[in-house]
């Protein structure tokens, strides 16, 4: 995973917490918390995608030869 992907997304569930936090509050309207409530779930799914990307990626590579040269991958599950 590359610095920038795992900045990315570490911000993005920052702000999903944020969101909830504020969700939360008791003091904000209804509609304003609707509307929170709509950004968090359009976030997490944007972000339940990415998660499923690097869980893919990291299949990959464990399913990659080891470089002991015994051919044989080992299939470690996530």
């Amino acid at each position: 995973m590359k610095d920038k992907e795992m900045k990315g997304f570490e911000e993005k569930l920052n702000h999903l917490e944020e969101l909830a936090e504020q969700i939360r509050d008791r003091e904000i309207p209804l509609e304003t918390a609707m509307g929170l409530f709509d950004e968090g779930v359009v976030l997490s799914k944007s972000l339940e995608e990415e998660l499923e990307g690097f869980e893919r990626k990291v299949e990959i590579l464990s399913n990659e030869p080891p470089e002991d040269g015994s051919g044989e991958a080992e299939l470690s599950p996530f």
